[in-house]
């Protein structure tokens, strides 16, 4: 997959295309409904399926105090819009400037003339340019107007609950500790992405030692607790280190927390245990943890041998979790 980080570097002639666009936070069943769409008017059109998206979202520049959580981080969606589907990716830097871009001027610059757009495809609540002034249907008067056609994809719903599938329903799940619930709206195991830091060796002294995600891990966190779930090896940061390159997926334990029975850890923190490894080197290492069940809440204990009891307990919950 081709990614853009400008317009300016599509280059010449690179159309005909079919474009998606969207914030495409998490990249869930919603937004892959919306793709799956575009692959297929693609393959009628023999076009290219591309994915125009933001490198933050929006509400940060225009409305600060409502801007959520992102579900995923810029890299982690790139991947997720590659491994749907799609051709190219245009990621837009949303400034003052582009926010300051008349609509009319975002179709012919960016869909027309760097993309060669046949067909544009969004959600029914699509906004774009200055001060949110275009919408469907006006994307529809200016398609028929330079030469492309318009669809508007609507909501994919949940069977069970019939509410609308979104970002904001993917959060909510995982504020509330339920990655099972948000893996169906995915479509996936949510994840979260980082370098492997030092810790306080706190596990390794108890036996269990752990893998370290650093403070500015990528993606949502969940709700405090123990999980099952995945770390997977995406090899070490330095391309100069033997063991970059790899990728290995290893079953494990996931805490989620602040480490209460020792009061000593200032900001929440991820750290997964690898089933049955002691000797795993992971340090530099950029990895996935992608979280399958929760398996408790987090709570402080008495003691350390009330403490390594419960992990016990724990590491059996998690292999019957992940078997």
């Amino acid at each position: 997959m081709t990614v853009f980080r400008d317009p300016a570097e599509v280059p010449p002639g690179f159309g005909p295309s079919v474009v998606a666009i969207g914030k495409f936070d998490g990249v869930h069943s919603g937004h892959r409904a919306v793709i799956d769409r575009a692959r297929v008017d693609a393959a009628e059109l023999g076009a290219r399926v591309v994915a125009v998206t933001f490198d933050r979202n929006p509400l940060s520049l225009l409305r600060p105090e409502l801007c959520p959580q992102p579900l995923v981080g810029l890299e982690q969606k790139i991947g997720l819009l590659a491994a749907a589907g799609v051709d190219a990716v245009l990621v837009l830097r949303f400034d003052d400037e582009l926010a300051a871009l008349p609509a009319r001027t975002f179709v012919e610059s960016i869909l027309v003339g760097a993309l060669g757009a046949v067909a544009v495809l969004v959600g029914d609540d699509f906004r774009f340019g200055r001060g949110g002034e275009g919408d469907p249907d006006l994307l529809t008067r200016l398609g028929d107007e330079l030469g492309f056609d318009v669809a508007v994809i609507g909501d994919v719903r949940a069977r069970d609950a019939g509410r609308r599938v979104s970002s904001t329903w993917v959060r909510d799940l995982l504020a509330e500790g339920d990655v099972e619930g948000a893996a169906r709206l995915l479509g996936r195991p949510h994840a979260v992405e980082g370098v492997v830091v030092h810790g306080l060796k706190r596990g390794r002294e108890l036996g269990y030692p752990t893998a370290n995600l650093s403070a500015d891990a990528a993606g949502f966190i969940p709700a405090d607790g123990v999980y099952a779930g995945w770390l997977v090896d995406q090899g070490a940061e330095d391309p100069a280190d033997a063991a970059a390159g790899s990728v290995i997926r290893y079953p494990a334990a996931i805490s989620v927390g602040t480490n209460p029975t020792f009061d000593d850890v200032p900001q929440r923190q991820i750290e997964a245990y690898v089933l049955d490894e002691t000797t795993l080197d992971l340090y530099g290492h950029s990895v996935e943890v992608r979280f399958a069940a929760r398996i408790r809440g987090m709570v402080a204990f008495t003691g350390i041998p009330a403490l390594i009891a419960q992990m016990d307990d724990d590491l059996v919950r998690v292999r019957e979790a992940l078997a």
